[in-house]
């Protein structure tokens, strides 16, 4: 083969690399050439979420921001496995009950970005310390519970049927559409694919009122420690409270809740705090905060069939 053989054998490859680096360079976010900031809403652990408005479109839509150095340790725990970012996870879901991602990628600060839904509407955890209320005389809750707590059980049971575990299921990551009328569920910074290398003991993250025991005791996991997550957040929707309330938002401090045996106490019975409530209902949440991963209720989509003929949360 000549060298003008080789060079044009090379060529192509070599004009691939270039479009690719260009490409990539293209694709980082320029944010304020993008986007008008119109407030800073939320700062998280490991991200900042902006309410923007983007100046081709005039849309208003939500910018997460993460935190490169944070996100690179947390990704570091999974190194060599394939775990694909949040944004990659996110984009993925197109589904009425769950916060749409329009795009992401990084910043030109080097930092990874979202481009999501704006919803304007409170979060669960709001309503809950507020006992349901925006306002003295509005509740958003009264009366709307059981729609509500479906439309959040539809979309654990979409994320799950795609293969992925939230791993943070909690009030704080449901909010409300700006007319009240959905609650959707959001933040996909801790989920992790539903496969072996991933549910191994050790990666013990989320919100620790939410963690199921055998997440704190860093036992092999799966999508049920999402359905104990699920049916915590479901107790406080409907009584305000917590299962169990004398737990402390330090992991270490659970182990008030650990027997000597290791296992946790029963949770208080939901229907002391709520006689009321529908004796299916009740059973379906207890389900779902079994203590043992192997009585407990096995998915979302079983959540659904428990609950299918419950028509009013009220007996």
């Amino acid at each position: 083969m000549t060298p003008a053989g080789q060079r044009q054998t090379r060529h192509p490859m070599a004009l691939k690399k270039r479009l690719q680096t260009l490409f990539a360079r293209k694709k980082r976010l320029d944010v304020s050439r993008r986007f008008e900031i119109l407030r800073q809403a939320i700062t998280g652990t490991m991200s900042t979420f902006y309410v923007v408005r983007d100046r081709n479109t005039g849309q208003v839509v939500g910018l997460k921001i993460l935190d490169p150095q944070k996100t690179a340790r947390f990704e570091a725990r999974f190194q060599g496995l394939g775990k694909p970012s949040e944004g990659e996870i996110a984009i993925r879901f197109d589904h009425p009950h769950i916060v749409k991602t329009y795009e992401h990628g990084t910043t030109t600060r080097g930092e990874p970005y979202l481009v999501m839904e704006y919803l304007g509407g409170p979060g669960m955890d709001y309503l809950i310390a507020n006992r349901g209320r925006i306002s003295e005389d509005v509740s958003l809750l009264e009366g709307r519970r059981l729609r509500h707590l479906r439309q959040v059980a539809e979309a654990l049971h979409e994320v799950h049927a795609a293969g992925f575990i939230h791993r943070d299921v909690c009030p704080r990551n449901l909010i409300f559409t700006e007319d009240h009328q959905v609650l959707k569920l959001t933040d996909f910074g801790l989920s992790v694919p539903a496969t072996e290398p991933f549910m191994r003991p050790g990666n013990r993250t989320g919100t620790p009122e939410y963690m199921a025991p055998e997440l704190i005791h860093r036992k092999p996991t799966d999508q049920r420690l999402d359905v104990f997550a699920f049916g915590v957040t479901a107790y406080e929707m409907f009584t305000y409270q917590h299962p169990w309330p004398r737990r402390q938002t330090d992991v270490a401090a659970m182990s008030h809740a650990m027997t000597a045996m290791g296992h946790v106490e029963p949770p208080a019975d939901i229907r002391k705090l709520r006689p009321d409530l529908h004796p299916e209902l009740a059973a379906a949440i207890h389900a779902c905060i079994e203590p043992e991963v192997k009585k407990r209720c096995p998915s979302m989509e079983k959540f659904l069939w428990m609950i299918r003929r419950v028509q009013n949360e009220n007996a």
